[in-house]
């Protein structure tokens, strides 16, 4: 049972986690609605009651101590297992409420999660939406996240996800380019074109793997002038005529279309990977971040928007 002085803890430890994730008690206070004073007054009860100093100070902002951090990560899962518990009694689950924070590739949540956000919302009048668009591939409890949507492979066994849609994966080049330098006719034709390069957090990706076209892997190093950690740069550069570039299809959907971009060796495909709806391991789930997630999944799904009408 839960009594007057364990809220108070739990309350405490809130308000402790708000002062992390805005970088000050008085950031913190104002968005609870406590005083200055009061905030830092039970700030310094929840220290004096564990024994242990839980933030320090430098120029800038507020950090915690490694005791602290301890506290961050699992305080975190109880306050959130708490608040969807208290939820779910209150409202038996039918309507969501909170704030929601997302995190999500730039390209892909400016093009595809962006324009759901009203409608999103509208069904949600309750939720409040904090949504960071980074191509980082962020730590979902330090940082405060309820979920992330990353795109590829998954590897983290601390997490849990959900596939929202398939990743498929396309080589491209500009008509412009590909009458200079010609359509290459072989995986390992693409070893002497310009090729424009995606360097993300596992280093550059110069080694192109895709079907050999008799249910095997052929496996080609390639190279170019451009890289880029964007894969904006990467399309501009592909559009311009710059070289041959792997993309996901979402990423260049409208480009295939217009004829702005062409396929390169559509009978070698690359290996699917997903787009995930990625959360930390709890219990349970707050209403928001299934609510979210649902409603992406049922929008998305096996055969997602930007895929119609493509082939290849």
């Amino acid at each position: 049972m839960i009594i007057g002085a364990d809220l108070d803890r739990i309350d405490d430890i809130g308000l402790f986690l708000r002062v992390l994730d805005l970088g000050s008690i008085s950031a913190a206070a104002r968005s609870l609605d406590l005083s200055v004073a009061v905030a830092s007054q039970r700030l310094k009860r929840l220290e004096r009651d564990l024994g242990v100093r839980l933030l320090h100070r430098t120029t800038r902002r507020l950090h915690a101590t490694p005791e602290g951090a301890v506290l961050a990560e699992q305080g975190r899962v109880l306050i959130e297992d708490l608040e969807a518990l208290t939820s779910g009694l209150r409202q038996s689950g039918t309507e969501a409420a909170g704030t929601l924070r997302v995190t999500t590739s730039a390209s892909f949540g400016r093009l595809y999660i962006s324009p759901l956000l009203p409608q999103f919302l509208a069904l949600h009048p309750r939720i409040k939406l904090s949504l960071n668009l980074t191509d980082l591939k962020l730590d979902l409890v330090s940082a405060g996240f309820d979920l992330a949507i990353r795109i590829g492979a998954m590897a983290d066994s601390n997490l849990v996800a959900r596939r929202l849609a398939p990743n498929r994966r396309v080589l491209c080049a500009a008509p412009d380019y590909l009458r200079r330098h010609g359509m290459p006719r072989t995986p390992q034709e693409l070893s002497k074109h310009e090729c424009v390069l995606l360097v993300g957090s596992e280093g550059r990706q110069d080694v192109w793997r895709m079907s050999d076209g008799a249910g095997g892997e052929v496996a080609v190093r390639v190279q170019g002038r451009i890289e880029s950690n964007y894969g904006e740069v990467i399309r501009d550069a592909c559009v311009a005529g710059l070289g041959i570039a792997l993309h996901s299809s979402w990423h260049v959907v409208d480009d295939l279309r217009s004829g702005r971009l062409q396929q390169v060796l559509p009978d070698y495909p690359f290996a699917d990977t997903g787009i995930y709806a990625v959360m930390p391991q709890r219990r349970l789930v707050p209403p928001r971040v299934r609510a979210f997630v649902d409603f992406l999944a049922e929008r998305f799904g096996e055969n997602p928007p930007w895929e119609n009408g493509l082939t290849g």
